[in-house]
């Protein structure tokens, strides 16, 4: 019996080596949804691919990633959420609130991690930052209380300015309270704040041409779908304008706008791939707190300010993380 048994066991390695030696290794799906395509995400998607390869995840190995993006039309990501759990998604990542909960209701188990979110908790897509429960966790972006600092660089950089408008898509949650922040912030620094709420690229056009009229002599941009699948014209119709416009992310002053305060994007996906590799490795996700930014940063577009004929103090350009000219 003992002989039949090894015989049985050297035929099988003979036909199946490989198989003997070791089983093939397991081939992660991870899936990215996003408000924007791949080609205009660059430096954060890079940002979380290369931290997954720093700890073994290497695509056309051990590693598929899959992107969607719902180009700045955020009805779209429930249809790519359920789309990508259907495909076998072994972990969902996410940026801003609507894909956030889009993933959240598309599955209770596929684990997501959101790489940026608003308010997590404000907006319930966490029972707490401690302990998300559920099948989430990930990293807020802190955008609330950066809303007030960005007036408050606008004012410092530019001391004549009196009246500052905030843009975003105010059906958004996380707009509402982004829009106290600065009306706090310019009450406190003696100046007039305005709302301008847009919900579509047409309402962006129609909200700049109104700014003169509003008596509007600086802007600062909220973070949201819409303004990101749009940064190129709102940075465009800034610069026609000459209205002097602070951003939340390096991305837009990358693509000509005039400053930027807000989290370091590109490490906030690169330290989503330690939570991901905590997920794949038997962790809960909600058992792992959302995470909040470890690095702000503040970037000025040397080359914008020339354009708008206006200086930045030298203090300022000093104290930036970087200076585009």
């Amino acid at each position: 019996m003992k002989r039949r048994s090894m015989l049985a066991l050297t035929a099988t390695a003979a036909a199946h080596p490989a198989a003997v030696l070791a089983q093939a290794p397991k081939v992660y799906r991870i899936a990215v949804l996003e408000t924007v395509p791949a080609g205009e995400n660059t430096r954060n998607f890079e940002a979380l691919r290369q931290g997954l390869r720093e700890r073994g995840y290497v695509e056309g190995g051990n590693l598929t990633i899959e992107y969607r993006s719902a180009d700045g039309q955020a009805e779209r990501f429930p249809a790519l959420a359920k789309e990508l759990v259907a495909g076998g998604a072994d972990l969902i990542v996410t940026r801003g609130t609507p894909a956030a909960r889009a993933a959240k209701e598309a599955t209770s188990t596929v684990p997501t991690v959101m790489a940026a979110i608003g308010e997590p908790l404000g907006v319930g897509v966490v029972d707490s930052l401690a302990r998300p429960g559920g099948n989430i966790t990930g990293f807020s972006a802190y955008v609330t209380e950066l809303a007030g600092k960005r007036v408050e660089l606008l004012k410092g950089a530019f001391p004549s300015i009196r009246r500052v408008g905030f843009m975003q898509h105010m059906g958004n949650p996380v707009a509402p309270p982004q829009w106290e922040a600065t009306q706090q912030a310019a009450a406190t620094l003696g100046l007039s704040a305005e709302l301008v709420d847009v919900r579509s690229e047409a309402e962006i056009g129609q909200a700049f041409a109104g700014l003169a009229g509003r008596q509007i002599d600086a802007l600062s941009v909220g973070i949201d779908g819409l303004t990101q699948a749009h940064a190129v014209l709102i940075i465009r119709l800034a610069a026609a304008g000459k209205v002097v416009t602070a951003y939340p992310a390096r991305e837009f002053v990358e693509a000509g706008g005039l400053l930027s305060y807000g989290p370091s994007y590109p490490d906030l996906y690169f330290r989503a791939a330690s939570v991901i590799d905590r997920i794949l490795r038997g962790a809960k996700a909600g058992d792992i707190p959302v995470q909040q930014p470890t690095k702000l940063e503040m970037v000025i577009n040397l080359k914008t300010a020339n354009t708008l004929g206006v200086a930045v103090p030298r203090s300022m350009l000093a104290a930036a993380d970087e200076v585009l000219d």
